[in-house]
């Protein structure tokens, strides 16, 4: 039964009371007693809600095959017991009387609790979404979206949003951007996804990951079939050895701005990574995370625009805009276009066209270039603040990472060790910070405490505040 249906008066239609023909199917002697219970139960279990209307006792009484006294007397004594109104003329109606309080759904999204000052990374500023001009763009895209835009889109995306990611990507991030080979997804996550569930119906059992890395990619390549070979690093990138010694044929990277060490893969070292790919016929899978935020030097092009062949290259706007908008890109070399686009179609059908529609009239007014300004100009500023905040209130602290990206690395003495007796005390002071450890399966033998600090979603005066809280409650501690 569903309480929802209703015929043209506005009453529930008889489909609608088919949890009572078992009640009126009932012995005779107890086919009264069973009614009553029925109904006491589906408004009890909120199947039959508050202001529901019933139907005419005739009516119900013909739907179910039982007598007009039946119903009649059913009504009578739900009405006495509260959970039934009527009035004369006017129809019998489901009241508020023992009504189950409603279900209350939980909210599992990451927010933390208790928390001052928030430095864990991952987030922008929400509040910088540019909601004026999103609104102008989704007006716009209503009042001329073709009705056939609404149905189920090509798998690939919106060609006229591909069209205008293509142009963008092209022109800030230097890829070789072919709008027949961009794929439209929710996120950098289900870009991993795609290409891991490809990898592993190729035969594909591991794929290498940066080490330290996002802890993300490994737990999206796990839930595809892959096994990941934690991979390290240097000062200019992947170390080579490691990587041919580990007989993988696929890795990811972020490159332009390694999460979470910040270093950019100098020249050479991209160049020797290509020179791997196309010795064992292998595949780099290029994580562009916060590719557009730049502040102390040039702009570092994507790893895609040297080898589209070699290089799938993906991207979001959930560090631009915001990641609950679930809008990102994935750039797939040739061989592997129709298979990524084929399980994108089995995965979900497409992006939703309405927001596809939206982001693409976003794009192609300019609004997305000064979105990337505004951010700019505002990230900046707390990284300088952040700086500023650590060399005055924690002078032992060395930083680095901070030429771009939205993340800073803060090193402590190893007076200031152990970690966890470290992260303790911050967190009894209420500020939440992601030790450098919690990206890494390589653990440091020394006390050094390494930390991911995360700036962009705090204004100024929290970062000043999150700092000066973090020493108050080290005050002391370190020897």
């Amino acid at each position: 039964m569903t309480s929802s249906g209703t015929n043209p008066d506005g009453l529930p239609g008889s489909a609608a009371w088919e949890l009572l023909l078992p009640a009126a199917s009932a012995p005779a002697r107890a086919r009264g007693r069973t009614l009553q219970a029925a109904l006491r139960e589906a408004i009890r279990a909120g199947r039959l809600g508050p202001g529901t209307r019933l139907p005419a006792s005739r009516e119900l009484a013909k739907d179910l095959g039982v007598s007009r006294g039946l119903v009649t007397e059913a009504y009578e004594q739900l009405a006495a017991e509260g959970y039934l109104r009527s009035g004369r003329g006017a129809g019998t109606w489901v009241g508020g009387a023992a009504r189950p309080a409603p279900a209350r759904a939980r909210d599992l999204a990451p927010r933390p609790s208790g928390v001052r000052v928030d430095f864990v990374p991952g987030s922008p500023d929400l509040a910088l979404f540019p909601r004026t001009a999103w609104a102008a763009a989704q007006r716009e895209v209503l009042a001329d979206l073709p009705h056939r835009d609404l149905g189920y889109p090509d798998p690939r995306g919106l060609p006229r949003l591909r069209s205008a990611l293509a142009e963008l990507l092209a022109r800030r991030r230097g890829v070789v951007a072919d709008p027949e080979r961009i794929v439209v997804v929710s996120g950098v996550a289900q870009a991993t996804t795609l290409l891991g569930c490809v990898l592993h119906a190729r035969g594909e059992r591991e794929i290498g990951v940066e080490d330290p890395g996002s802890p993300q990619h490994e737990d999206l390549y796990v839930a595809a079939g892959l096994h990941t070979v934690p991979l390290p690093l240097d000062a200019e990138g992947l170390t080579l050895g490691p990587l041919r010694d580990s007989g993988v044929r696929a890795v990811t990277t972020t490159p332009a701005h390694q999460y979470p060490t910040g270093i950019a893969y100098s020249a050479h070292r991209r160049t020797r990574l290509l020179d791997w790919a196309r010795a064992v016929d292998g595949l780099l899978l290029e994580d562009d995370y916060d590719g557009d935020f730049r502040y102390d030097r040039a702009p570092v092009g994507a790893l895609q625009g040297l080898d589209p062949e070699r290089v799938a290259y993906t991207g979001s706007v959930s560090k631009s805009l915001a990641p609950g908008l679930r809008l990102g890109w994935l750039l797939v070399p040739e061989h592997l276009a129709d298979e990524v686009v084929e399980r994108k179609r089995t995965m979900d059908l497409g992006h939703p066209s309405l927001d596809q529609a939206v982001f693409a009239r976003f794009l192609e007014r300019g609004d997305y270039d000064r979105q990337l300004r505004r951010c700019q100009r505002a990230y900046r500023e707390r990284r300088d603040v952040l700086v500023a905040a650590l060399a005055e209130h924690l002078p032992h602290a060395r930083v680095s990472g901070i030429a771009a990206g939205l993340h800073a690395i803060a090193e402590l003495p190893a007076s200031y060790g152990p970690e966890s007796r470290f992260l303790a005390r911050t967190a009894a002071a209420g500020v939440a910070v992601r030790a450098l450890g919690a990206c890494t399966r390589t653990r440091a033998d020394d006390r050094v405490v390494r930390l991911v600090l995360g700036y962009a979603h705090l204004p100024p005066t929290r970062i000043r505040e999150g700092v000066r809280t973090m020493a108050r409650a080290l005050d002391g501690y370190a020897g």
